[in-house]
């Protein structure tokens, strides 16, 4: 029987260069626990709206829940450092953690809706920082909803974007 493919030093120094890049790749769209110190401005940055209520939220509010790091290029162009909290964990925080489906609207009336069963699937950043410094209207603040899984496939055109949104004003549970 012939072999069709051997593995010569070359090409097993070529895979394991691959490997090692894919490995630092993947890693990057990984988020890790942030040493982040959390924000203590108190000014709101987006309104919450649930049941007939509605409160704004402040960036010292919404990182009162662990921080998280994740460096990705975003699709729109930005690249770093994105830090903020796990969506789930917010909502959890909020009263919010066994809401249906929510409505993101961004400041220019931009609409995203997540279900239950989309942060069953996925899990969402809510950032609020960009290279340790708040995002701000000009770099897609105050927050965005990423999503570091798929932060690759996005900006490949393989996935969707579809729930990915910046520049957020209001977050409804519906």
């Amino acid at each position: 029987m012939r072999r069709l493919f051997r593995l010569t030093p070359s090409r097993a120094a070529l895979l394991t260069g691959l490997l090692v890049m894919f490995a630092m790749t993947a890693a990057q769209a990984a988020a890790t626990p942030s040493a982040l110190t959390p924000s203590q401005d108190d000014t709101p940055i987006l309104t919450l709206h649930s049941d007939n209520e509605r409160r704004s939220v402040s960036r010292a509010e919404i990182e009162s829940s662990p921080l998280y790091e994740v460096t990705l290029q975003h699709f729109e162009g930005i690249q770093g450092s994105f830090a903020g909290v796990w969506l789930d964990d917010f909502l959890d925080a909020q009263g919010l953690g066994d809401a249906g489906t929510l409505r993101f609207i961004a400041h220019d009336d931009y609409t995203v809706f997540l279900s239950p069963e989309d942060r069953d699937a996925r899990r969402y950043l809510l950032a609020t920082r960009l290279d340790g410094e708040p995002l701000t209207l000009t770099e897609f603040g105050p927050s965005m909803l990423i999503v570091p899984a798929d932060a690759e496939a996005v900006e490949a055109g393989t996935a969707s974007m579809t729930h990915w949104i910046w520049s957020i004003r209001d977050i409804l549970a519906q």
